[in-house]
């Protein structure tokens, strides 16, 4: 008697019941009902394949650095975007959307292409860089963004160009849309002094920011008046802590797991720091990091 084809699962490796805060910097998060790991093209359309026959919520994670999971964890697919090809061809890069944000800015810096010397310490994945806009220091990601290549919820591939999407601070159009970055191409320019303004950089935010800390990045956005850190830390909030998660003494827009922080230890302090922030200046900070509710079909 044949054997039966290999069901999604046994193709992809999927796993079940993984604790979320091994794939999050806070190292937060309670169990994922599903999670896999794509590394290649065909398994992310594998995985969304999955989700849609099983009619699973599905949520798509880089390096996890601006997520807040649930303490009860996540009821659906968790895929987390492995994809880390990246091919030069003169000015322009092609990377894949689970490379390294960071180890970007620093290759490309080192191959003497100005650009993305910005993205060296920015905990994240090229997707993650692109979903949110990331940026520092006056640069975002969308300034050098030539091209995204993007994998619909249905399994198809569509390509956009920069011109084709809308970006703003913190935002892009694929936070309204379901679906992985594959991969994004990025032009530079030719620039020697490159690779030492990229050193600078991470220098400065090594002793500016809290990078040996448990921290999902900065918190807050910033207020239109002036960075949330430094309105935070007028109103003397550095060292707060409510459990385990505290207010960084470094820089007041960090808050980190001190001591086996939990969700609800996040949101209390959150909150808090939102209340106390209004109630002295009047500022409504809005979170930068996204909650990721346990059931996100809610």
């Amino acid at each position: 008697m044949p054997s039966s084809a290999p069901s999604h699962s046994q193709k992809l490796s999927l796993r079940n019941h993984v604790s979320l805060s091994k794939y999050a910097t806070l190292q937060i998060g309670g169990p994922a009902q599903f999670l896999v790991e794509v590394t290649t093209d065909e398994e992310a359309k594998e995985a969304l394949h999955f989700a849609k026959e099983r009619h699973l919520p599905f949520f798509v994670v880089g390096k996890g650095s601006n997520c807040l999971f649930d303490d009860r964890g996540f009821a659906g697919l968790v895929i987390v975007n492995k994809i880390h090809d990246i091919a030069f061809a003169g000015d322009r890069v092609t990377v894949g959307g689970g490379y390294n944000f960071s180890l970007l800015g620093a290759k490309t810096a080192r191959n003497g292409l100005t650009g993305l010397e910005f993205a060296s310490g920015i905990p994240g994945t090229v997707g993650g860089a692109i979903y949110m806009n990331a940026g520092a220091g006056g640069y975002e990601t969308k300034d050098t963004l030539d091209e995204v290549v993007f994998l619909t919820k249905e399994g198809e591939e569509r390509r956009y160009t920069k011109d084709a999407l809308s970006f703003a601070y913190r935002t892009s159009s694929f936070q309204q849309m379901e679906g992985i970055i594959l991969r994004a191409t990025f032009c530079l320019q030719k620039d020697t002094g490159a690779k030492e303004r990229q050193i600078a950089m991470v220098s400065y935010r090594t002793s500016t920011q809290p990078y040996g800390e448990k921290s999902a990045g900065c918190v807050f956005r910033n207020p239109t008046c002036k960075g949330a850190g430094a309105v935070i830390d007028a109103c003397g909030l550095k060292g707060m802590a409510i459990g385990g998660a505290a207010v960084s003494n470094m820089h007041a827009n960090f808050l980190i797991n001190k001591n086996g922080a939990s969700a609800s230890d996040f949101l209390a302090l959150i909150d808090c720091v939102k209340k106390t922030v209004f109630d002295k200046t009047g500022e409504k900070l809005e979170m930068e990091i996204r909650k990721v509710p346990y059931d996100i079909s809610r």
